[in-house]
């Protein structure tokens, strides 16, 4: 027997010498708990890296971008999840991920080098979502643009390989308006032009896709906001009334058409709203008011001072489809109140059409009678006013103390 045992070999049970299973298995025991340590010690490795990590990308204003799902930050920047082994665009929809399971990347190469695969919901390979969206919106609207007659809802859907219920959802969150409403907004649009270019009215008519002329005059003041004849000529002897006056907030002028107030501007000097009137109806005869339009004006002097008596006016509102829809949205504000510019474009929906709503606001030309001066930013601060920022805080105050 040779005497070159090994050492487990001379191991002793007791009184009893180990032979050689007693040597695996001692082995064994050892290589157990030798795992057992290094997973432990990899755990606690693998632990203090993701609280560093968490910390690292939690601070990072990049993640900042990506929990707000920022779009504008899309093709700036992107982002993978070790536990999921996807990467993502910063706008992705999926449920945010916790940062310490984070890796910011600020090159799509550098990205794609992680060997993980591209996320199916964001698809940060190719287009956005969005981008797809509105791709296929665009090919909707040309399609409406060239049709001779407006299109149905189930065609438009079809051209576009979409369903109906979708179509329709996404077109108005692109374009703030339903496929029917944007038709009548270009037939409107179509009907303008030709006016202007010198066709005929019943050219117009027919040019613009309209069936019949019945169906165009039912229509044609709300979407001109004059007899198409009137308009032909450029608005040519258009009846505007005015009067202006003198509130505690600086010189007031209101001005009607037969429909309605068409315009209340506030200013500081009477001659430069007399000039913005005229600016606003070149073509239009403006006729000083009587006793009984001065009562009128009266009336909306009295609400600027005491909010608490309320407005209530006949109105001729002009402006695009989306316009209107913004502005029926601050008409439904209550004194006392004010929303955000995201809540106004929730309320018409159109979510994303923040911006949009902000311009449809700056072009409002019924001071007080559409209230745009109740719009604020999120955060509650104020944002600008056709009329002057310090107006627009004197005529809050006045109409938070009415509501008290």
């Amino acid at each position: 027997m040779s005497s070159e045992i090994g050492w487990a070999q001379s191991l002793a049970i007791g009184n009893v010498k180990t032979g050689p299973g007693v040597e695996q298995a001692a082995n064994g025991l050892m290589m157990i708990s030798l795992t057992h340590a290094m997973r432990a010690n990899m755990t606690m490795i693998h632990e203090q890296h993701q609280r560093q990590n968490q910390a690292v990308v939690a601070n990072d204003p990049r993640w900042a971008r990506i929990v707000a799902r920022d779009r504008t930050a899309d093709g700036h920047l992107w982002y993978s999840v070790l536990t999921t082994g996807v990467y993502c665009r910063p706008s992705c929809p999926s449920r945010i991920a916790n940062p310490k399971n984070v890796l910011l990347h600020d090159t799509f190469e550098e990205a794609k080098a992680t060997g993980f695969r591209p996320c199916k919901r964001c698809n940060p390979d190719g287009l956005s979502v969005e981008a797809e969206n509105v791709a296929i919106v665009a090919r909707a609207c040309r399609l409406i643009e060239k049709s001779e007659e407006e299109p149905s809802l189930a065609n438009l859907a079809t051209a576009v390989g979409l369903s109906r219920s979708y179509f329709h959802r996404r077109f108005k969150a692109v374009t703030g308006l339903t496929p029917k409403d944007y038709a009548a907004a270009n037939r409107a649009s179509k009907v303008r032009e030709s006016l202007a270019s010198g066709n005929s009215v019943t050219e117009a008519i027919y040019d613009a896709g309209f069936n019949s002329s019945g169906r165009f005059y039912e229509k044609s003041t709300g979407m001109l906001g004059m007899t198409p004849s009137q308009y032909r000529a450029g608005g040519a002897n258009e009846e505007i009334r005015f009067a202006v006056g003198e509130t505690s907030l600086g010189t007031i002028l209101v001005a009607s058409s037969k429909k309605g107030v068409a315009s209340i501007l506030l200013g500081d000097d009477p001659n430069q709203l007399v000039h913005e009137l005229q600016d606003r109806f070149p073509k239009a005869r403006l006729i000083g008011a009587d006793r009984k339009y001065e009562a009128l004006v009266a009336h909306v002097i009295g609400f600027i001072e005491a909010p608490r008596i309320g407005l209530d006016l006949p109105l001729d509102v002009r402006g695009t489809a989306f316009q209107r829809r913004v502005w029926q949205a601050l008409q439904g504000v209550p004194i006392g109140q004010t929303v955000s510019y995201t809540e106004i474009a929730r309320r018409i929906g159109s979510p994303r059409a923040v911006r949009a709503v902000a311009c449809a606001c700056a072009a409002n030309q019924l001071a007080v009678a559409i209230p745009c001066h109740r719009v604020v930013r999120n955060n509650g601060s104020l944002s600008g006013y056709a009329w002057g920022v310090e107006r627009k805080q004197a005529l809050l105050t006045r109409e938070a103390a009415r509501s008290l």
